[in-house]
């Protein structure tokens, strides 16, 4: 499961690899993304010590393939664009973790990008994230549900960014 989802777009992360375990289901992962869960590890269908075996076990298969961990800031799908959470626990290294995405080789380094001016974070690049939607930067961002939404997101996004 890992290798299909770094064959398709040129990273893994530890939510692809739970999704193809079947631990998580997409229905699972949207109602985290949109603020009904309050962490992920609520809705997995393995138990901690599972997960944490399994987690390693991912890290331990990343660094053997060679991959480059890149941290990634997942934010919720609402108003409020919260931080989400992944663990019961919240600890830190946990939470670090799940939001390591296991970069490839085929991908570009991510260095040419020009800080955004309110974080210091890098600007999503839109071909970047049209060709890759989970990766570095694009993790925040939620799909349209409507083309009236999509019109609206397009006014605040190009409002926000001046």
């Amino acid at each position: 499961m890992a290798e299909a989802a770094l064959a398709k777009a040129g990273f893994v992360t530890p939510v692809d690899v739970l999704l193809g375990l079947g631990w998580l289901t997409p229905a699972d992962v949207e109602n985290w993304r949109r603020g009904r869960v309050p962490y992920l590890e609520r809705v997995t269908q393995a138990g901690l010590g599972k997960l944490s075996t399994a987690m390693r076990a991912f890290q331990r298969w990343a660094r053997g393939r060679g991959l480059r961990p890149s941290q990634t800031d997942y934010r919720s799908w609402t108003r409020n664009r919260a931080v989400l959470r992944f663990s019961k626990s919240g600890n830190p290294h946990i939470e670090q973790a799940y939001r390591t995405h296991w970069v490839g080789s085929r991908l570009p380094p991510r260095k040419d990008r020009h800080p955004d001016r309110s974080t210091g974070a890098p600007e999503p690049d839109p071909q970047d994230q049209a060709e890759h939607p989970h990766h570095v930067g694009a993790t925040d961002m939620a799909p349209p549900a409507t083309p009236a939404a999509s019109t609206a997101h397009a006014r605040s996004t190009s409002s926000s960014s001046r």
